[in-house]
Formats: C-alpha cells, structure tokens, sequence
C-alpha cells in the first residue's frame, strides 16, 4: 500500500516538474527568459524547456498591434485656448528584450510621451488651424513617438486624434458661426433661385411676346393678301364684264336704258334733287309719248 501511495506521488511530482520544463510559445507572442538573473534568451513559437530554478521566463511579450485609447489631455493653443484631445496611438513590439528591459512601464510610457508631444505640437498651432490640422498633427506626432520609442523596441505605426474638445463658449461661437454661415448660404442659393426664376419667367414673357407678334404679322400678312386677292378677283370680274359688254356691242338705246337703271338706283327713293343730263331727258320724253300712243290705240 505504502509502495502504491509513493508511486502515485512519484509520478506526481514527474508530471508537475514536466509541466514546469516543458514550455510550449504560442503564435505571435514571444517569450523573455533569464537565467541566473541575468538576461538568456527571446523564446519564439515552438517548444522549449526551462531548467529548474535556474531559468525563469521574465515577460511574455506579444507581438500583435497594439491599440491603446488614451484619456483626452488638456492643451493649450498658441492663442490661448484651453481644449482637450484624446489620442489613439497604434504600436507594435518588435524587440521584446528592448520592450522588457528598456524602461518600466512602456504603456505608461507612451501615454505621457503621448501627452507632452501633443501638448508641444498644439503649442504652435492656433485654434483654427488645431481644428483643420488633423492629419498634420497625427503625421508630426507619429514621427515624434516612433522615433522616441525605438529604444523601447516599439515601433509606432499611427496616431490619430480622436476627438478635440474646445471650451464651451468656444463651442457656441462655433455653433452661431456656422449656424450664420449656413443661413449667408441658404440666403444665396434663395437669391439665386430667385434670380434664375426672374430670367426664366422674363425669357418666357419675351418669347411669348415675340411669338403673339409673329402671329399677329401672318394673320395680318394672311389678311392684307386675302383683300388683295379679293380685290383683285373683283377687278378682274369688272374687267370680263366690260369686256363681254365690249362685245356684244350694244346698241344707243340700250346704254341709255342702262344708264336710267343706275339712276334709279342711285336715287334710291331718297334723294330730293337730280341732275338729269339733256340727252336722259330727251330720251325719257320719247319714252313717254311712246307710252302715250300704245294706249290710245288699245283704247
């Protein structure tokens, strides 16, 4: 029994000390172990084994991007103005002995390296351009940090500001700024439609105009050729006329009766004096004794 319970302990105590040695590094992570105290070895992925109270793993270091959202940091701008500004900086470890044993607290680090960049960089710029100059201020800084930490066996690989925040009365004159600038800019787009509307409605009226006036002048043309041509049927219907009369070469006696016709209705019943030529008058006396005759002889 006794040889049963020290076995089982035996084995034990092998499984623990194996699990001690053997050390397994995983993917993108490396391992920082010293020996003696004193700095041994970088350990990658893979197996390994660690001796006894000997060896001792100082740091595991990762090797992935890291992103750090910093707490927003107040700052003052070349004219004056208090604001706050938050960055995130996004860093990578590539010498974990460097990043192990090159300063206490690297992340700490960073953050106050972070602080006092930002706070000179913001220094030489006024509130405008602060608020404009974002990609400025993350190219200056990226370059200030990356090279700062490279002792550090960190490389920075971007910065970007992630918000600015100006004083609160700041923020309202900001506020009635652009409220200002964007009623100027409703005020001239409403102007300008307007003006474009009065165009429109003046190109209208004036081809509208243009358009009755060119109506006008047809139908007055149309008019003019339609009196023209009527005029001229009736002059030709008189000209035939005269013509056909030409023709049939009438006699004395005719053109005198013709002629009392038109004296008779010219007077119409209405005129009070007429002037009859000598030969009408004559003639409408022969007329009358003729008259006179053809009834005697039917009596």
């Amino acid at each position: 029994m006794i040889t049963i319970i020290l076995l089982v302990a035996a084995i034990l105590i092998v499984g623990a000390l194996l699990a001690y040695i053997i050390r397994i590094v995983p993917q993108a992570t490396s391992y920082v172990v010293e020996r003696l105290g004193a700095y041994h070895s970088t350990w990658t992925t893979g197996i390994h084994f660690v001796i006894p109270f000997i060896d001792r793993i100082a740091n595991k270091v990762t090797l992935k991007e890291v992103v750090k959202d910093f707490p927003p940091q107040p700052v003052i701008t070349k004219d004056n103005v208090t604001m706050q500004i938050d960055t995130v900086v996004y860093f990578q470890i590539t010498d974990p002995k460097l990043y192990t044993y090159g300063v206490v607290g690297p992340i700490t680090a960073i953050e106050n390296l972070t602080a006092t960049t930002l706070r000179n960089i913001i220094g030489d710029l006024e509130l405008d351009e602060t608020l404009t100059s974002r990609d400025i201020i993350n190219t200056k800084m990226r370059s200030i940090l990356d090279e700062a930490t490279d002792p550090w066996g960190i490389k920075v690989n971007r910065v970007e500001v992630k918000n600015i925040i100006p004083p609160r009365d700041i923020q309202e004159a900001m506020e009635k700024q652009m409220r200002a600038e964007r009623e100027r800019r409703e005020s001239i787009l409403r102007a300008e439609g307007e003006k474009r509307s009065a165009i429109l409605t003046a190109e209208g009226e004036k081809e509208s105009m243009v358009l009755r006036a060119t109506a006008k002048k047809e139908a007055m043309i149309a008019e003019a050729e339609g009196q023209a041509q009527a005029t001229e049927r009736l002059y030709q219907a008189q000209a035939r006329g005269i013509q056909m009369i030409k023709d049939a070469d009438p006699n004395k006696a005719y053109m005198t009766l013709k002629s009392l016709e038109a004296y008779e209705k010219i007077a119409d019943g209405k005129a009070t004096k007429l002037i009859v030529p000598s030969e009408l008058q004559n003639m409408a006396s022969i007329l009358t004794s003729t008259k006179e005759c053809l009834n005697m002889e039917k009596k």
